[in-house]
């Protein structure tokens, strides 16, 4: 078991009718609030209406437009300008992950004298950040749980992961009923994409009994409550399930004790959806199976077979191969059947820039040093078996 170091100060008010909350939660923290928030989801939903009539005593800024993949330009460079230019004190987050995402790297840049890409680069590291509140609407990237964001710098083709422990948010909202009329593509990319956090967690070197079954747990926990949210869209308890599951996927606690995975899964994604805008959830769900098998060996077998037997149910007693095989085509069946596409040209990825991906990542990710390491040459063939 390796040595940790942990902590997640983040409070979380869960439950239907919590927002109601919201005015006290923001006003320890300031009065002159930047409200970022996506499209015109939350309008519809009458939560926009709701949050500011709630906060009608407080200085709102908006910041709205946030694109899925989150944009350095322009919406952190705007919501950095936003906050230094009018003395904000405090963001609000009301949307999903990407929103969120935004946020985070706004509140690092708002308090940082020079290009806030230096801080997500980790050329220079943050002294300080705003303090974020959030408001979830969508179950997925638990970046209401954790310090983490993931930034797209759409001219270089970079999506790039930047951590920092002065930005987890101090306050995450989560009513499950906000997530209600969430479509069914965003709730299976959504599934897939916590699947996938735990999933890097769980294909470790070096892991423990407790830690394992959490993991097992969790991925079970997925795919039920999935399967329950799409065959009714207003299933509160299968949706507040999924949302509490997918808020525990990315803040590490899955994986406490275990060796470090490098996580493959997000660093092949990220290029794709850097180089194309893919939905990231897609992404990771194409990839997963074919990375799976292709990393299949002696050496991993029996991590395969455990995840067959005690995620799937499948068969103890057949031959360990046979058992890994039997999981990886499960796993392919799984995201075949909540309508995930399930190849990458389905989602519109040809082969002209698989080399150039594969270099991308093979110099910017390291994954030399993944739970199986992976070169130039074993990235475009993990791509390729994707198409």
């Amino acid at each position: 078991m390796q040595n940790f170091d942990y902590q997640t100060p983040t409070r979380l008010i869960f439950g239907e009718g919590v927002i109601e909350q919201l005015p006290a939660v923001m006003g320890a923290l300031g009065r002159k609030v930047l409200l970022a928030y996506g499209g015109g989801s939350i309008k519809k939903i009458g939560l926009y209406d709701k949050v500011r009539t709630l906060l009608r005593d407080f200085e709102l800024l908006e910041l709205s437009g946030i694109q899925p993949n989150p944009k350095y330009d322009p919406s952190v460079l705007e919501g950095v300008r936003l906050c230094k230019d009018n003395g904000v004190e405090v963001i609000l987050a009301v949307g999903g992950g990407s929103v969120l995402d935004c946020a985070k790297a706004i509140a690092a840049g708002a308090r940082y004298d020079g290009d806030p890409w230096d801080l997500i680069t980790y050329r220079a590291k943050a002294g300080d950040a705003l303090p974020i509140v959030d408001i979830l609407t969508l179950a997925a990237t638990g970046s209401e749980y954790d310090c983490g964001c993931v930034i797209s710098r759409t001219e270089t083709n970079d999506k790039v992961g930047y951590m920092d422990e002065r930005l987890f948010p101090v306050c995450s909202f989560l009513d499950p009923t906000y997530t209600f009329t969430v479509s069914k593509k965003q709730t299976a990319a959504g599934c897939a994409d916590a699947m996938n956090h735990i999933m890097e967690q769980y294909f470790a070197e070096d892991t423990t009994l407790l830690n394992d079954g959490f993991c097992e747990a969790g991925l079970k926990s997925l795919m039920a409550n999935t399967r329950a949210c799409l065959a009714d869209p207003q299933d509160y308890r299968a949706r507040a399930e999924m949302m509490f599951a997918c808020t525990l996927g990315c803040n590490g606690i899955y994986a406490l004790g275990n060796s470090q995975t490098g996580w493959p899964l997000h660093a092949i994604e990220h290029a794709l959806s850097a180089y194309y805008d893919i939905t990231h959830g897609e992404g990771l769900a194409i990839i997963t199976p074919r990375w799976m098998r292709y990393i299949l060996s002696e050496r991993t077998v029996d991590r395969f077979v455990r995840y067959g037997v005690n995620v799937f149910g499948i068969d103890p007693t057949l031959a360990r191969l046979e058992i890994a095989q039997r999981a990886i085509d499960a796993t392919y069946a799984f995201f075949e059947e909540i309508g995930i596409p399930m190849h990458l040209r389905d989602v519109g990825i040809g082969e002209e820039r698989i080399g150039e991906m594969a270099h991308h990542i093979a110099v910017n990710e390291g994954l030399e040093q993944a739970y199986v390491p992976l070169n130039e040459q074993d990235i475009a063939a993990i791509i390729t078996a994707s198409l």
